[in-house]
């Protein structure tokens, strides 16, 4: 899964493709590139990021989700809101992305049942206004996989099918970078054998911290080395910003193994 943000704040490549063209351009560079789906979000997630308003963020999103779709690329929109998601879903987009799990807005559940669209659910610590906060976990694996199992329980009592859920333990958000770790090593075992597991560490701060890198592009390497060891601890889909390099190294993995 790649990142195309179409945002002017985002930690990594905010500004990059704020210009719908652009955002088109990498988005089908990435395809070339290998990317099988191409995640497309209008609305930062950043530590202190603001919510941007629902026009705005639609705005944004929706002519390059109409573009990609509609040249046969599968397409992830990252939205946590309905009436963004609904328009996306119309113009192509096949799956729905949320980090609020679909907690945020009431009506994307049934919105997603209506479609039959797949659906990324992220494990996210409190609400959107504070995401980063929070009192430590007992057992954060644990904690994390009983989130998310709950939530696609819900997803399923409502009209989802199992197969169109995908399980992200939301490394970032709200977790030490002990807690990330721990995360990543679990893998797969996350979704208790019933869901796939996304993981998204691409460029994350808990690599800078972890290894005194501040530029978020300088990061790439140890986020591709953790794109490979999270697969290879059984995860299904990796969200990452350097599709080639990611590509390169799980190609050169899946040989040794």
């Amino acid at each position: 899964m790649a990142i195309v943000n179409v945002t002017p704040d985002s930690f990594s490549d905010g500004g990059q493709r704020f210009d719908a063209a652009q955002a088109v351009d990498d988005g089908l560079r990435f395809v070339s590139e290998g990317a099988d789906i191409i995640d497309v979000g209008g609305e930062s997630t950043r530590p202190g990021s603001e919510a941007v308003p629902e026009r705005e963020e639609l705005h944004r999103v929706l002519p390059v989700v109409e573009r990609l779709a509609g040249a046969g690329v599968t397409v992830s929109v990252d939205t946590r809101r309905a009436v963004v998601a609904r328009a996306c879903l119309d113009a192509g987009a096949r799956i729905v992305n949320d980090v609020s799990a679909l907690r945020d807005d009431p009506e994307l559940l049934p919105l997603v049942v209506e479609r039959g669209a797949a659906v990324v659910l992220m494990h996210r610590r409190g609400q959107s206004e504070n995401k980063y906060e929070g009192p430590a976990y007992a057992d954060v694996v644990a904690q994390v996989r009983q989130f998310l199992l709950e939530r696609a329980a819900t997803c399923e009592a409502a009209g989802v099918v199992r197969q169109n859920i995908v399980l992200d333990p939301g490394i970032g958000f709200g977790k030490t970078p002990a807690e990330n770790l721990a995360l990543i090593a679990a893998g797969g075992k996350t979704g208790a054998g019933l869901y796939p597991i996304l993981i998204g560490t691409s460029r994350k701060g808990f690599i800078g911290r972890l290894t005194d890198v501040k530029e978020p592009r300088m990061r790439d390497p140890a986020s591709i080395w953790l794109a490979v060891e999270a697969t290879r601890r059984g995860a299904a889909i990796v969200r990452v910003h350097d599709v080639a390099g990611t590509r390169q190294a799980l190609a050169i993995s899946a040989m040794m193994r």
